[in-house]
């Protein structure tokens, strides 16, 4: 296939050396991320804290291991198309008579919706101050006035027993301002949140202080692939892992015998403590945060020129 002249006059060219040495340090990032949740899997054990990030998100274990460079990048040599020839959202180019590959304009034209939600979205929730007085309440909703039956994490015991927990959730007021968490609290602590979330409102709602929005970080870049590189994707995991874990060390669970020390938000310095590594999440999640916006921003900016070149 002939190159576009309107696309590849602005795309970043590759030689095999260079994105095969890019290609190769991400598989051995993805399987030393993924060796635990792997070896736990087949073993059928599971973790409270580490396989959310692998059964609530669903990109497979395989897809996170495919490395992409992103839309406007054109892979050369042959071991581009041995690789990428049967992905369906990559097609065969040539520059200056080289072959190679790239992901497919159609992709992008495909996912615009997808990247103008993400988009608006992250730019929504970055306009406002991070709200830091939830506490991780959360997890503690979810459980209130549940019972045995109805413990999410049922093989790990709560730290303060049923009525303890209840006793902490009713001292405090619940401030959610993620619907994805919002929407697993108990019957008996919905009415107890500051406002009821609903999944139309989730634009206006979100804030840059919550732990739940940071973690998505990580499903909006794995959403966008492969418009957006895989090295962007692997970060957003990473940083979704750090805000689990003080996600859960502030739960009602008692995690001890997984490494866990608690973070007692039941106590004035516990949540002080929670405050300190929730900004600091936070700061964190603002720069990936950033770089997801202005990878959209690219994108929207690639269909808006094509449009405008092909008379479109």
């Amino acid at each position: 296939m002939t190159r576009s002249p309107s696309v590849t006059d602005r795309a970043v060219v590759l030689p095999e050396t260079e994105w095969t040495a890019r290609r190769d340090a991400h598989h051995a990032v993805v399987d030393e991320l993924l060796a635990g949740h792997l070896e736990r899997r087949a073993a059928g054990r599971a973790h409270p804290v580490h396989d959310f990030l692998f059964t609530y998100y669903s990109l497979r274990p395989s897809q996170l291991r495919r490395w992409h460079p992103g839309y406007g990048t054109v892979l050369l040599g042959a071991a581009a198309a041995r690789d990428y020839r049967d992905h369906p959202g990559y097609e065969r180019v040539t520059v200056d008579g080289q072959p190679g590959m790239r992901v497919a304009r159609e992709v992008l034209d495909r996912r615009a919706d997808t990247v103008d939600f993400v988009a608006g979205l992250l730019t929504a929730t970055a306009s406002r101050p991070p709200q830091l007085g939830c506490f991780g309440l959360h997890e503690w909703a979810m459980v209130y006035r549940a019972g045995a039956g109805g413990v999410r994490h049922s093989s790990v015991p709560l730290r303060l027993g049923h009525a303890g927990t209840d006793a902490v959730v009713e001292s405090m007021q619940l401030r959610c301002t993620h619907y994805d968490a919002f929407r697993f609290f108990t019957p008996d602590a919905v009415p107890r949140n500051a406002t009821e979330l609903t999944r139309d409102q989730q634009v206006h709602s979100e804030q840059p202080g919550c732990l739940h929005a940071g973690m998505d970080l990580y499903k909006w870049a794995y959403k966008l692939l492969p418009l957006t590189d895989s090295e962007l994707t692997v970060r957003c995991l990473r940083h979704a892992s750090a805000a689990r874990e003080l996600d859960m060390r502030a739960s009602p669970y008692d995690l001890e015998d997984y490494g866990y020390s608690p973070i007692r938000i039941e106590t004035a310095a516990g949540r002080a403590q929670y405050v300190r590594e929730q900004s600091a999440l936070t700061r964190r999640a603002a720069a990936l945060r950033e770089e997801l916006v202005n990878r959209c921003t690219a994108l929207q900016t690639h269909r808006t020129t094509a449009s405008v070149t092909t008379g479109g």
